[in-house]
């Protein structure tokens, strides 16, 4: 076990512990872990943290903002180690481009971006490595080469990934930025329940881990992460008395946050169809229904959301590539369905 002074930093292979002194006092967690562990960033720190591999005088805490007092004790556990090496597998691409520096491939809902807790196999990543060898770009890290972006598991629709360094950096220079200063565009087909009483707005609000639910965002007064979503309608579906039953609607991102679109949809009270996560309570229209939109909104298994729009300049010969992918055969059928109700 490492025991180091605040001036000491180190290169952390071993379980890590500090005495805090008064330089440190009253800092956040994560940040006088950072400052004293060279070798893991703060991001991975605010993970070990948040997954209880961190205590201050024994008691195990989980917040990487927790405040920390002079002569207190911090003890970090490096947790054992997995297969920090993923695996090429035989995986069915739908290649949209392709060049020496990137490709774009059109994602199926139900494929895991990148291998994680639960999803060590099986995913873009794995399809990817078996696709481009060695050629992808090792600046996303071990687990995620060549990801620069993700969308969630059971989206579907358009994902850029870099083959190599120079890509890589020039891709996530333009995600950073948001398409505020360059060609960037990233635009989602969405059908949700309801209907805003306008045809576009834009939404305006933080997001952050929700407090009774790790596992999923919520939309936040104070603090989280800035989060912006511009929204069109595009058709309104089943309206009687000025009230739709769903709507299909395109959303495109000021910033790329995660379940952004769904959180902040069902924040405006107009959740994804689908979306067992923040739009449960609407399953219950669907007993109203008759068939056969009853039946094919019953047996739609993931949130209806669609990246149907991916725009960017070439990070190396600056051409700006502007690709467009058609809705997936399950998205196209419960549209089709409610375009007769």
């Amino acid at each position: 076990m490492a025991n180091n002074t605040p001036d000491d930093p180190v290169e952390l292979d071993q379980d890590f512990t500090l005495k805090v002194d008064a330089d440190d006092h009253g800092k956040r967690l994560d940040a006088v872990l950072a400052g004293q562990i060279a070798s893991l960033s703060r991001n991975r720190i605010q993970t070990l943290i948040k997954g209880g591999e961190v205590t201050v005088d024994g008691r195990k805490i989980v917040e990487p903002k927790h405040r920390v007092n002079e002569g207190q004790t911090l003890t970090l556990t490096l947790p054992e180690p997995e297969d920090p090496d993923p695996k090429g597998e035989n995986i069915p691409l739908s290649i949209i481009y392709e060049d020496d520096h990137l490709i774009v491939v059109d994602k199926p809902a139900g494929l895991v971006v990148h291998p994680g807790a639960g999803n060590l196999t099986g995913t873009l990543v794995n399809a990817l490595i078996h696709h481009c060898g060695d050629s992808l770009s090792g600046i996303g890290s071990v687990k995620r080469p060549g990801i620069v972006h993700r969308i969630d598991k059971d989206t579907s629709g358009l994902l850029v990934v870099a083959k190599t360094d120079q890509a890589h950096q020039g891709l996530s220079e333009q995600f950073a930025d948001h398409g505020k200063t360059g060609p960037l565009e990233r635009a989602y087909s969405a059908l949700v329940w309801g209907a805003p009483s306008s045809l576009k707005g834009t939404i305006n609000a933080n997001l952050a881990r929700s407090q009774a639910n790790r596992q999923k965002i919520a939309v936040v007064k104070t603090a989280g992460r800035h989060a912006i979503t511009r929204w069109q309608v595009k058709e309104r579906f089943g309206e009687k008395d000025t009230e739709a039953l769903a709507s299909l609607m395109e959303c495109r991102l000021e910033t790329g946050r995660t379940h952004q679109i769904r959180v902040h949809m069902a924040h405006i009270g107009h959740p994804l169809i689908g979306d067992m996560d923040y739009g449960a309570g609407f399953k219950t229209k669907t007993k109203r229904l008759e068939d056969p939109l009853k039946t094919t909104i019953n047996t739609f298994t993931r949130q209806a959301l669609h990246a149907g729009l991916l725009a960017f300049a070439h990070p190396v010969s600056g051409e700006t590539l502007r690709f467009e992918s058609p809705f997936p055969t399950d998205f196209n059928a419960l549209l089709s369905t409610l375009q007769k109700y």
